[in-house]
């Protein structure tokens, strides 16, 4: 990349109070398309924030099923288009086979909409099981997880705008996070940011400051997290999913109070502590 794009902009508004209107100044995030290219050609197009964007292509591939492991990409290349930016990820010969197979598999005639029964499948693929997992948190885990979190939101707190997806360890606490616009971009760059440290995902619990749609069990189980802990709620579908997969999925965490949807035995008894 020739230039490091800004995550957020400082923009001109009219600031309307009780009191009266007045110009003023505010901090918004950045949004930019991101296109993923794999052996030169686009696969998919995001609108993201311009940050972490090598995480973002190393957890893309690895939540969308590209590769199996970091050790599949050859070379990440980050390149900034000017009216957007374009990564280019050349996996090696058997990942680039398996994907070309794919890719192959999924196209349809043009104006196909989802190209039939094939996307479907692709959309609703099977979600890898996270049960063996031995990990357990208490109450206090899952506050303080939430807590934690809202303290590695830089971007968040200038602009109030921008999501995080984090990962809690029992005793260590949250060890990395990762900000994006959407949500299911900054659980990817969270899923890139472990591989990259060689962090076991089945080590602690993914912690989300959105709603828990399919899309983000589905890449929390790749992940290999037995957990998925959220502020807002999740989806009919989120939930049959993360109890196929054996996955926790904790919702609505709220100060000490908080919802678990599904595998409440990993959540063991204890009343959760104030932390400060």
């Amino acid at each position: 990349m020739t230039r490091k794009r800004p995550a957020i902009t400082e923009m001109s508004r009219l600031a309307r109070r009780a009191s009266g209107t007045a110009a003023a100044r505010r901090m918004v995030p950045e949004e930019t398309p991101v296109a993923f290219s794999f052996a030169g050609t686009t696969h998919a197009v995001m609108m993201a924030s311009p940050a972490d964007l090598k995480d973002f292509a190393l957890g893309f591939s690895l939540t969308e099923g590209i590769i199996a492991s970091p050790d599949e990409i050859e070379a990440i290349e980050v390149e900034d288009l000017g009216t957007g930016i374009d990564i280019q990820i050349r996996l090696k010969d058997q990942a680039n086979t398996r994907f070309e197979t794919r890719r192959r598999r999924l196209a349809g005639p043009v104006g196909c909409g989802l190209c039939g029964i094939e996307s479907i499948e692709e959309a609703m693929r099977s979600v890898d099981a996270v049960g063996a997992s031995k990990l357990t948190l208490d109450a206090g885990d899952i506050v303080r997880s939430v807590k934690l979190l809202s303290r590695m939101q830089p971007l968040h707190s200038e602009t109030g705008a921008v999501h995080a997806a984090g990962f809690y360890i029992p005793g260590k606490g949250t060890v990395i996070a990762r900000e994006d616009v959407g949500r299911h971009n900054a659980l990817d760059k969270l899923a890139g940011a472990l591989a990259k440290a060689g962090i076991d995902g089945a080590t602690g619990a993914v912690v989300v400051t959105s709603r828990v749609s399919v899309e983000m069990v589905q890449k929390t189980a790749t992940i290999g997290s037995p957990f998925i802990i959220a502020v807002s709620a999740p989806t009919a579908l989120a939930v049959r999913t993360a109890e196929q997969a054996g996955m926790t999925l904790v919702a609505l965490v709220r100060g000490d109070d908080f919802d678990i949807f599904t595998h409440p035995d990993r959540v063991v008894r204890g009343v959760a502590k104030h932390v400060a």
